[in-house]
């Protein structure tokens, strides 16, 4: 089966954002294109009519319709461009979203794949240096329409000159001028396209040179890295970088500027001697006879636009053809498959089948993982179970694999052997969306926007008041929420309000644990939720976690092992595998343990040296 033309492809995705935008570009331009031949048209033959037969009426006539021909096709042309405004904001909006979108539906693997990101960043910084890609086939499909506009327009009004020289029996200068207007684009033709090439092909090696190079404007721009880069001056590294950029950037496009003015000569030349050719036999003409002195204002102009209108369609042919590739980029980052299967079965309706009343068991079963282009396992051979309303702690040292096994829990990635089941189905089998929506979970990475505070707890625009302030005050958020301006309308950072309320670390710490208490899902998942807290508050919110979470099943993290005296149950985790399970007092018996190892290397740093000692 043959596939579309990538432009064409592309031209198909962009008409479907809204359909009116290309046929409402053509009418648009063809008006705005009617003003200049116009006036120029009827400028001939106001000047014809002077230097003739001097006829006041029709010289007042031909004033009339000039004024009131610009007056009606200028209103008729601002209602046309405010109209085609609309629509192109509508297009650019609704294909930014689409962009967004799948780039927010992407499989996890593929969010955290090097390989995908470098792609986007292409597609962004193509387009942001050399306009490349979408933005450069919209620009050639607009200078098509105006070329096509412009040459029909000029045929039309130019017409006559060629029946007025074949009349006058100059059929044979007629023959010669052609011909040599003929040589000439022919000439400008082949000389474009190699223009075209070289051009292209030093520009892209500009743009991929800047790519990379770019990136140290996120340092310069972000004002939650100011505090480092003042703490350690690391703006004379930054400037360092930056001005090794510009000498690179400087180097680059003086080379690309210097190589497209010496190619550029011939072209110049080429063209200043086919208008002296075009004003010389036009003039010729007009004093012959064969038609008014006013006619050589527009004949010259109309010839020169037909030539440059054929150039032009040679020329945009170049542009999409070196343009081809960028497009591709573009296409191939919507066309990246979601390879993770979404599975069918709701899950509520499972369980009511099953008769159950969220009554819900997770099993892994032999599961090992390995990352993408990783040459070791995160995770072998894991086997466990955990029944709903159990507090489960994970814990091990950094790297053995406590965080990946909380992603395929959750399934953000698949299992690369063996496989994970919820009351005995693998969780491939569910409805996507239906099994993530049993989890909340607080990663250790978790991000807070610059939207008000009720909002970034509800995760919605829509928020439940009583119900968001009910969740910060179990996560120990109550007293700073009673401070701020505007309560939970309060919004976070000044990304995008001045008043905007900079929080701590271990603030933004409770509100993204209350964020997953107002989404109140069986299952809740914590890694590290306390990592940020001061002794106090992580006590605090210790001492009452049982009535924080309810009835949920609670999975966390944790390098604290203090906290794990709160759960039902403990895995020791270690270079991806588990090796020991049971509850703390089980676990710190076994003087063989690890976890005894890990528990009495941070003894020392706990307050109540009672409990230890008990322990």
């Amino acid at each position: 089966m043959r596939k579309d033309n990538p432009n064409i492809r592309a031209l198909k995705l962009l008409h479907s954002f809204c359909p009116s935008y290309f046929p409402l570009l053509a009418v648009k331009t063809l008006f705005n294109k009617l003003t200049p031949y116009f006036n120029l048209y009827m400028s001939a033959e106001v000047v014809n009519e002077i230097v003739g037969a001097r006829d006041k009426d029709r010289l007042i006539l031909l004033v009339v319709i000039t004024v009131f021909g610009n007056f009606a096709i200028a209103i008729i042309e601002g209602i046309l461009n405010r109209i085609f405004g609309h629509k192109e904001t509508i297009l650019n909006q609704r294909e930014t979203a689409y962009f967004n979108r799948k780039t927010l539906t992407l499989d996890y693997a593929d969010l955290e794949n090097t390989e995908v990101r470098q792609l986007r960043r292409k597609i962004t910084e193509s387009a942001n240096i050399n306009w490349h890609g979408k933005q450069l086939l919209m620009m050639s499909v607009s200078c098509l329409v105006d070329t096509t506009i412009s040459a029909l327009l000029s045929l039309i009004l130019g017409t006559e000159m060629f029946v007025l020289i074949f009349a006058a029996g100059f059929s044979w200068y007629a023959v010669l001028f052609a011909a040599i207007l003929i040589a000439a684009v022919v000439f400008n033709i082949r000389y474009n396209f190699r223009i075209k090439d070289v051009l292209s092909r030093n520009s892209y090696e500009t743009s991929q040179t800047m790519i990379d190079e770019n990136r140290i404007d996120d340092a310069v721009d972000c004002y939650n890295m100011g505090k480092d880069v003042r703490l350690y001056r690391q703006d004379k590294l930054i400037m360092k970088i930056k001005l090794y950029c510009f000498d690179l950037h400087k180097k680059a496009f003086r080379g690309l500027f210097s190589s497209k003015f010496r190619i550029n000569i011939p072209l110049s030349i080429a063209g200043t001697i086919l208008k002296i050719v075009i004003h010389i036999f036009i003039c010729v003409c007009a004093v012959a006879g064969v038609f008014g002195i006013g006619s050589i204002i527009k004949y010259v102009e109309f010839v020169e636009i037909i030539i440059g209108c054929i150039i032009s369609y040679f020329a945009v042919y170049s542009d999409i053809k070196n343009n081809t590739k960028f497009v591709e980029d573009y296409l191939a980052y919507f066309d990246i498959p979601q390879k993770m299967y979404q599975g069918k079965i709701p899950v509520e309706k499972w369980f009511m089948c099953k008769g159950g009343d969220n009554e819900y068991e997770i099993e892994f079963r032999n599961v090992s993982f390995k990352y993408p282009s990783a040459d070791f396992y995160a995770l072998k051979n894991v086997s466990m179970k955990f029944k709903v309303g159990q507090k489960l702690a994970v814990v091990g040292m950094n790297g053995s694999g406590k965080t990946t096994f909380i992603k395929l829990l959750c399934r953000l990635y698949d299992p690369t052997e063996g496989e994970i089941l919820l009351n005995g189905v693998n969780i491939k089998k569910y409805d996507y969306d239906d099994y993530l929506s049993l989890f909340s979970v607080v990663f250790q990475d978790f991000k807070l926007f610059s939207f008000p505070l009720g909002q970034n707890v509800a995760a919605s625009a829509l928020c439940d008041t009583a119900k968001a302030i009910s969740c910060l005050e179990k996560a120990g958020f109550g007293g700073r929420l009673n401070s701020m301006p505007d309560g939970i309308n309060t919004c976070l950072y000044k990304d995008f309000e001045e008043t905007g309320v900079e929080i701590s670390g271990g603030e933004a710490q409770k509100i993204a644990l209350a964020r997953a208490l107002y989404k109140d899902a069986p299952f809740i998942v914590l890694d590290e939720p306390t990592a940020a807290l001061d002794p106090i508050v992580e006590f605090e919110i210790y001492s009452k976690f049982n009535d924080i979470v309810e009835d949920k099943t609670a999975v966390y993290i944790s390098h604290r092992l203090s906290s794990c005296r709160f759960c039902d149950s403990i895995a020791v985790f270690d270079n991806g595998r588990i090796i020991q399970r049971g509850s703390h007092d089980e676990l710190v018996a076994d003087e063989s343990g690890k976890y005894r190892e890990l528990w009495f290397a941070q003894a020392q740093y706990y307050t109540d040296t009672q409990n230890v000692q008990r322990s």
